[in-house]
């Protein structure tokens, strides 16, 4: 096990330099296309080159390593995460995945092995979908299902996707080409921090996921009418705040109700021309809706959209219900998590099977390829926080899992 722990301990070290480029001094953010992200690409794909990989960049700006097999005709067996992040990140949400994986193939191409097929190591470019406010961008090239729609879209500074790219050095004509079409996929593998407190609170330090939930994410707005808080009386009111106020939690006591299938989040709230003197007239929320069982996601999406217009009928309010953002949910590959239940108790740690509540880059790649993943224990399950954090012990039992994992990979 001492090997593990020596090859985790330049994993973690690993990340706290790549951690060290932020465009904050006084924490971690690295939003897509910005100098720090591409400073620290570029450090990610100077240690792939000092592995031995082959690398290049992408028209996404994703970076890829390969480690190329001797047989003809091999396919390619991706492992994968991202290295961008969210606003005032933790260190290890994406990067410990990309590490952790550049770790595997540093050790194969030390030891000259020849496997049946290719490794791709993937560091994508953009999961987080901060600054454009979409998800998957680079994975969604690497699987061809990229939108060339998105590359109109503009961030909160007027330059659009497209703009960013020719900035970045890339060409977004090319982003057809990038690709990995789906007759070369063998499968994927995405290792992560489990982002919830099961594997923390057992102290078991790895998991199989088994699905990652869908997604429907919702803006609402209401519209009612402003007015002078001093003159107008209670019951005359067309408070836009209290509508959607009453909705925030009508849609966590709906949660409550069905919390062994779904999970629903009002994570923003706002309200314009806000002042402590005037009736508001127009708030804008979001809604946030998660399920691995795409029949109860959608019956939790009409449930509560007609739960809605009835809060604005009754409280003469108008109601606009906008879906902004749909995924479903994605099964993990019966096979390749067969193999990876293997590694996991030949490792000799306790089977956990786990559902993956946040997306993954797993999720568009799932359409054109076979995918698994792996949870990683993480402090109290914090992460979107600089409070994230790993333990080494569980990073070396990752990185042994992993390993067995691959090795046993059939071609």
């Amino acid at each position: 096990m001492q090997e593990y722990i020596s090859r985790a301990e330049k994993v973690l070290q690993r990340i706290d330099e790549l951690a060290a480029i932020s465009e904050d001094p006084d924490g971690v953010t690295r939003t897509f296309g910005t100098p720090a992200f591409l400073r620290g690409r570029d450090l990610v794909q100077g240690w792939m080159e000092a592995a031995g990989l082959n690398t290049r960049t992408d028209s996404i700006g994703n970076v890829c390593g390969r480690l190329v097999s001797p047989r003809p005709g091999a396919k390619t067996f991706v492992i994968a995460s991202h290295i961008d992040t969210v606003v005032n990140a933790g260190k290890y949400d994406g990067p410990l995945g990309v590490l952790l994986g550049l770790n595997l193939l540093e050790k194969l191409a030390q030891q000259k092995t020849e496997l049946p097929f290719h490794v791709e190591l993937i560091a994508f470019s953009d999961e987080e979908g901060v600054r454009f406010h979409t998800t998957y961008l680079g994975s969604k090239v690497v699987a061809g299902s990229f939108d060339q729609s998105l590359l109109q879209k503009a961030d909160a500074n007027g330059i659009t996707l497209a703009q960013a790219l020719q900035t970045m050095g890339a060409d977004p004509a090319q982003l057809e080409n990038d690709a990995l079409p789906a007759n070369e996929w063998l499968g994927y593998f995405e290792a992560h921090i489990e982002q919830g407190p099961v594997l923390w609170e057992r102290h078991i330090p790895v998991a199989l996921v088994t699905a990652i939930a869908g997604q429907q994410r919702v803006e609402l707005t209401w519209r009612g009418m402003a007015g002078h808080a001093g003159t107008v009386p209670m019951d005359m009111r067309q408070d836009a705040l209290c509508a959607a106020a009453e909705f925030v939690l009508a849609a966590e006591q709906f949660g409550q109700a069905h919390k062994e299938n779904i999970v629903a989040t009002v994570g923003k709230l706002q309200v314009s021309h806000a002042a402590s003197n005037v009736i508001p007239g127009e708030v804008v929320c979001s809604l946030d809706l998660r399920s691995a069982d795409a029949t109860r996601l959608s019956s939790a999406y009409e449930a509560l959209q007609q739960q809605a217009q009835e809060i604005a009928q009754r409280r003469n309010v108008e109601l606009a219900w906008k879906l902004v953002q749909r995924t479903a949910p994605v099964t993990c590959d019966s096979g390749l998590n067969i193999q990876l239940e293997q590694a996991i108790a030949e490792s000799g740690h306790e089977l956990i099977k786990l559902v993956s509540g946040a997306g993954h880059d797993a999720v568009p790649v799932s359409a054109v390829a076979p995918a698994t993943m792996l949870f990683i224990r993480c402090y109290k399950g914090i992460s979107h926080n600089p409070l994230e954090n790993v333990e080494l012990p569980d990073v070396a039992a990752a990185i042994q899992v992993s390993e067995r994992f691959l090795l046993s990979v059939k071609s």
